[in-house]
């Protein structure tokens, strides 16, 4: 059994970093998924890609593994600088606005 340790980003559709805080332990599917071929659904017998821990930090993923026998890899987080503007959003319907503002 093998698995990894990282620390989820963002999601594409969201600015906010809400569940990129803990860490996170997936297992490595060890079976290469397949077509069924009644539904055309793809599926793996192997239930062990199903499970996923949450940890607040590192140290304690590290240490669950470590005490359970399972092999890891750390993932180091690629942390992004905030995107901050000096009026924020109630920017986008100040008054005041220089340029024509349009879609």
């Amino acid at each position: 059994m093998r698995a990894r340790i990282y620390k989820p980003a963002r999601t594409a559709m969201s600015s906010g970093t809400a569940k990129t805080r803990d860490w996170v332990l997936d297992f490595v599917p060890e079976t290469p998924r397949e077509i069924d071929p009644l539904t055309g659904w793809t599926g793996s017998r192997d239930t062990q890609a199903q499970v996923r821990l949450m940890f607040e930090s590192q140290k304690e993923a590290e240490d669950y593994a470590r005490d359970n026998g399972i092999d890891y890899i750390v993932l180091r987080p690629q942390n992004r600088k905030a995107n901050l503007r000096a009026g924020g959003y109630g920017e986008n319907f100040a008054t005041n606005r220089r340029g024509s503002w349009t879609h």
